[in-house]
């Protein structure tokens, strides 16, 4: 942070700090508590800016060493009483944002004093947008900040991301399986609470590949425990684990959804469909941007007013482009389209290949790179000006005493093919349902 003020001011600017000149860091520092005994934080941060002064202390934990509350709850303790503003923990432990922590603290401890945390995974995404996005204005400290990528990306700093499901994930897959999985099993809680963790860490991954801050969906108000429950209640009662991700300026957000019961992972995306148009004109758009896409792609239209949906294979769709029409209603317009792939269920729990977490990670984001960053929302055409037609005549600008135009049929415009999309003229008159006179 001190060596490359542009990358550590990117990881503070949420914290609160101001943006100074010099990120000021201190390794170790030494502070007494309130009994007078000395406690050594593994680090402290100060900004200066006018006459703003901002500090925090750093505790960091590698490997399979996790952060204590006791111990936070200690430091948060001394920050108060030496008038530090905040806490910053630093671990292996992925939380959804710097705001939430892996431990439990009493509230009363956090009225003067804020408690932030990074995940080692979130530094090392900051570094790797930062370096290769955002770019470093200084060619050392740009190769500070490699090194620094070089070394958190190695097994040995202790420094990696999400590892695994956890120990109880097998057990939980079967049981999902067979439909034997029962609230009050402990593993179901296990099992939520890496997956929150995981869809945490897919996000960091995608915002690696993309440079652009990709966030999990989270309701307003729910809380991690909020997002626990719901979890426990997807899997125990469907069966299954979801959760959707937010991209910038992409057509939809992406949604993840693990059927344990069917042993498939599906990623999928969610846009509105044209406003304007026959059903036939909006199925075809929707055709146009698929044009690459594999035969197994499932397309699912949305009608308005309509409970139910329809449902088909990109394949199915090619060689029968009704197969997505509404059947009580066919001239029902759809409102929205819902594109889903369909993988088998990576069964490991660790990161070697055939995995859980490596299958679903490359699944989201070859899903992304070959469709969803592709595809274009629908916009409406802009409106033209009219043109006058050679026979059209004006009173104002043709004198009365002028020449006349001959009597007989008068010019008309080709009328337009039932067949065509709005504002599209006809390619011939055949086409249009006319016959020569």
């Amino acid at each position: 942070m001190h060596g490359v003020p542009e990358f550590g001011h990117a990881l503070l600017k949420e914290l609160g700090a101001p943006r100074s000149p010099v990120i000021e860091t201190f390794a170790e520092v030494r502070l007494k508590n309130g009994e007078g005994k000395a406690t050594v934080p593994d680090g402290a941060i100060v900004c200066r800016r006018g006459k703003t002064t901002w500090s925090c202390l750093v505790e960091v934990k590698t490997g399979r060493d996790r952060l204590r509350a006791e111990q936070v709850a200690g430091y948060l303790d001394i920050a108060r009483e030496n008038d530090i503003d905040a806490v910053l923990t630093i671990s292996p432990q992925i939380t959804a944002s710097s705001a939430e922590s892996p431990v439990a603290v009493d509230k009363r401890k956090l009225r003067r004093t804020g408690l932030f945390h990074f995940s080692w995974w979130r530094v090392l995404t900051e570094a790797v947008v930062q370096q290769r996005y955002r770019g470093i204005s200084d060619p050392d400290q740009e190769w500070v900040l490699r090194e620094l990528i070089h070394y958190l990306s190695s097994e040995a700093s202790g420094a990696l991301g999400f590892e695994d499901m956890g120990e109880e994930w097998v057990s939980v897959r079967k049981a999902g399986r067979d439909g034997t999985l029962r609230a009050g099993n402990s593993g179901a809680r296990d099992v939520a609470e890496h997956w929150d963790q995981f869809v945490s860490a897919l996000a960091l991954s995608l915002s690696q590949e993309l440079g652009a801050n990709v966030q999990p969906h989270r309701l307003r108000g729910q809380d991690t425990p909020g997002r626990l429950e719901e979890n426990i209640k997807a899997l125990v009662g469907r069966g299954e684990l979801t959760s959707t991700l937010k991209v910038p300026d992409a057509i939809g957000p992406l949604t993840v959804r693990a059927d344990l019961r069917s042993q498939q992972t599906l990623t999928s995306v969610s846009f509105d469909a044209p406003q304007e148009g026959t059903p036939r004109g909006r199925f075809g758009w929707l055709m146009r941007q698929l044009k690459e896409a594999p035969d197994d792609l499932r397309l699912e239209a949305v009608f308005p007013n309509a409970r139910s949906t329809t449902a088909t294979t990109l394949g199915e769709m090619r060689s029968n482009p009704r197969a997505l029409q509404y059947e009580q209603d066919p001239k029902r317009p759809p409102r929205a389209f819902v594109l889903t792939i369909s993988r088998p269920m990576g069964k490991k729990r660790g990161r070697a290949e055939g995995s859980f977490v490596r299958e679903t990670s490359a699944q989201v984001i070859s899903f992304y790179s070959s469709l969803v960053q592709d595809l274009k929302p629908w916009q409406a055409p802009a409106p033209k000006v009219h043109s006058p037609q050679p026979s059209e005549t004006h009173a104002d600008d043709s004198p009365s005493d002028g020449p006349q135009p001959p009597a007989g049929r008068p010019n008309q415009e080709k009328p337009s093919s039932p067949l065509a999309l709005p504002g599209q003229a006809a390619d011939s008159e055949e086409e249009a349902g006319l016959r020569p006179l």
